[in-house]
């Protein structure tokens, strides 16, 4: 009795021992992406399952290396699609134990990796996420414009939203959304190249994913006079259509504040020369925090406007969905110094929509709709220094509730300047009239 105990007991670790074993090597690597930026790389393994994984780095030559226990694969690596700077190719090596894979990143040079897991998302899986930065390249900022030049273009950051890894929206038919915005962002990009004093710089251009952190750094480091986010919206059911624009909402803007206000060594990137006094100074805080709400003010105010601009030029190519600027949370809207807008070109969910989306004259449509709307503002407002500050007067559409002395308050000018560049003989105007303003 007692030896037909054993043998039960025996058969049953021996069982509970190959259960373990079946589930420990149950993970499969069922593919392997590569996405490339030009300063960064974003390589994806899907997975049946959450990974485990350990990695370290190796040098001569230089190596990332991640181990993935409890997985295994039937993938053949040699022939993975890499257009990336940073990865010569990504293979499997001999693993340390039974029930690893091992995967070795060949590097081109030391970069800098993060790693992390994501959980499924349609129309992805479990992902295993290696983030390769080359921070020696990023960390350099390049100068376009010459120290002679006195007179300097408009700055427009044009970010395409989602890519890479981040598909976005998907439509009806299987249209993603990173590859609609980022078509519409170029178009927009090209007719703003195309404006003499004004110039285009974009937060992605191919089909890789940015950091919404760094979008901002990018149009901080090219000194972007506004940041215009596309997108287009989605939702639960295919009948909501329709184009909005958004800016940032009071709430999230003074969270924003307080964050900068936490990170003092960030002063001087929002505050220019005043930042470098402050942030040497801590019993100053409250200049820096009435400095950067004076910034996000201005800021704020300039993204309104542009944002009914854009909206009413919008609304004479598609259909709105929203005919008044929405506030929101957004995180790419975020930066207290930088004017930024979220332009929402329909609804990728709805099949019309999404099928109008897809067109190239449509698409031609929204972006001139938006380069209207920026090029309008900063054609009344241009920047100090800039070229289209040296075009001569101003042009003003006279909009409803506004006079003579709120449009001479919003230009710093005169009413007598403005009657006497438009030959008007009394304060009288309507709503439509179009005015030249003098330069004060």
């Amino acid at each position: 009795m007692i030896k037909i105990e054993n043998f039960l007991k025996a058969i049953l670790v021996a069982l509970a021992l190959s259960t373990s074993f079946v589930v420990h090597s149950a993970n499969k690597l069922d593919g392997v992406r590569i996405w490339a930026a030009p300063e960064s790389t974003r390589i994806v393994f899907d997975l049946s399952h959450a990974p485990k994984y350990t990695h370290f780095g190796l040098t001569g030559p230089y190596r990332l290396v991640v181990d993935l226990k409890g997985a295994s694969t039937s993938l053949n690596l040699s022939k993975l699609a890499n257009n990336s700077k940073l990865v010569k190719r990504v293979r499997i090596s001999k693993p340390p134990s039974k029930g690893t894979l091992r995967l070795v990143i060949d590097l081109v040079k030391p970069v800098k990796a993060n790693l992390f897991s994501l959980p499924p998302t349609a129309p992805y899986g479990n992902r295993l996420v290696v983030d390769l930065d080359d921070s020696r390249s990023s960390s350099t900022v390049s100068q376009p414009s010459k120290p002679t030049q006195k007179l300097r273009d408009v700055v427009v950051a044009i970010d395409a939203g989602h890519g890479g890894d981040d598909p976005g929206s998907i439509g009806p038919s299987g249209i993603y959304e990173k590859k609609v915005v980022l078509e519409i962002a170029k178009k927009v990009e090209a007719k703003i190249n195309a404006t003499p004093g004004m110039r285009a710089v974009m937060t992605r251009t191919g089909d890789y994913f940015v950091n919404l952190n760094k979008r901002s750094e990018i149009a901080r480091n090219s000194k972007a006079d506004l940041l215009v986010s596309i997108h287009a919206d989605a939702f639960t059911s295919p009948q909501p259509r329709g184009a909005s624009v958004w800016v940032l909402s009071m709430r999230r803007a003074n969270s924003e504040i307080g964050r900068w206000l936490e990170h003092k060594e960030k002063h001087s990137e929002l505050l220019g020369g005043a930042g470098e006094i402050i942030q040497n100074t801590d019993n100053e805080q409250y200049l820096a925090m009435t400095l950067l709400d004076m910034s996000m003010d201005r800021s704020m105010a300039i993204s309104h406007n542009i944002a009914d601009d854009v909206l009413s030029n919008l609304g004479k190519v598609t259909k709105l969905h929203k005919h008044k600027p929405e506030s929101a949370s957004f995180a790419v809207l975020k930066s207290p110094d930088i004017p930024s807008i979220l332009v929402e070109t329909g609804f990728i969910s709805n099949h019309q929509e999404e099928r109008l989306l897809s067109q190239r004259e449509h698409q031609n449509n929204i972006a001139k709709a938006v380069h209207k709307g920026v090029l309008k503002y900063f054609e009344s407002n241009p920047p100090v220094n800039s070229l289209m500050a040296n075009k001569g007067s101003r042009k003003h559409s006279v909009r409803k509730g506004e006079s003579l002395s709120v449009i001479a308050h919003r230009y710093q000018v005169s009413v007598t300047s403005i009657k006497k560049a438009n030959n008007l003989k009394s304060n009288n105007i309507r709503i439509g009239q179009k005015l030249v303003i003098p330069r004060a």
